[in-house]
């Protein structure tokens, strides 16, 4: 092999599904100058002198990455998981492509791995922040908590198409949905079937969906997890849909 091999075990993304490794409020983050400039030096050391480039298929890129993805791991935890998941590949990170793209000099890599960390953080405390935002009331009626479910798949929904995804930007939506279920006090297992039965192959990639398609999934999860229709009287929440609406 033309290079060493990863300093860590390779990540298992299947605990990407897993909210409570990403929570920010389970995992604090101390970030100042001395920190950053830290990874700054990390990332460096990690970077090859001279790159494969397209005739070398990005070999010495790739494993650059794959190297940068340990050191931030090693570092930060489970909640930095996510920090090259690119909006080309579904994820909400603009900063980092892949090795091929955002390998390049030692400062200039160094620059785009910290930009990505930052931007999954931000991402990650933005959407424990709408959580929290959406979560039905405790005291909820099955008729209310119905409601509350299909707005807030509704707007979790847009939040993926949102945040810049393309292509399998349907995965994010299907992963957020799914955290926010289990903040709720559902079991991961049960979250992750309910949102697959909800959408079941509807959103396509690189297809922004109508409105009422949205609307017809959040309808049927709602429906599914409470045995309620959730469309009544939408006048006794007005104020609370204006405020979704401007978050």
């Amino acid at each position: 092999m033309p290079f060493p091999e990863n300093r860590v075990p390779r990540i298992n993304h299947d605990g990407m599904w897993n909210w409570d490794e990403l929570d920010p409020a389970r995992h604090p983050f101390a970030w100042d100058e001395d920190e950053e400039a830290r990874l700054r030096l990390l990332v460096r050391e990690w970077v090859p002198p001279v790159l494969s480039g397209m005739a070398g298929w990005w070999a010495g890129e790739r494993w650059c990455e794959s190297q940068v993805e340990a050191i931030i791991r090693e570092r930060y935890g489970t909640w930095a998981w996510g920090w090259n998941w690119c909006y080309r590949h579904g994820g909400p990170i603009g900063s980092w492509t892949d090795g091929p793209s955002s390998v390049t000099s030692p400062e200039e890599t160094a620059t785009r791995a910290v930009a990505a960390l930052l931007e999954w953080r931000e991402w990650l405390e933005r959407t424990a922040r709408r959580f929290a935002e959406l979560a039905p009331p405790a005291d909820a009626s099955p008729e209310d908590r119905s409601w509350h479910l299909e707005r807030a798949c509704v707007r979790l929904v847009t939040y993926a198409l949102d945040s810049g995804a393309e292509g399998g930007w349907y995965g994010q939506a299907s992963m957020v949905l799914a955290w926010f279920l289990t903040t709720t006090g559902m079991d991961r297992a049960a979250a992750g079937r309910a949102v697959q039965n909800a959408i079941g192959g509807r959103f396509r990639s690189w297809v922004t969906p109508e409105p009422a398609l949205i609307e017809s999934v959040g309808e049927d999860l709602a429906v599914a997890l409470t045995g309620h229709a959730p469309y009544q009287d939408h006048r006794d929440r007005a104020a609370l849909e204006d405020l979704h609406d401007r978050s």
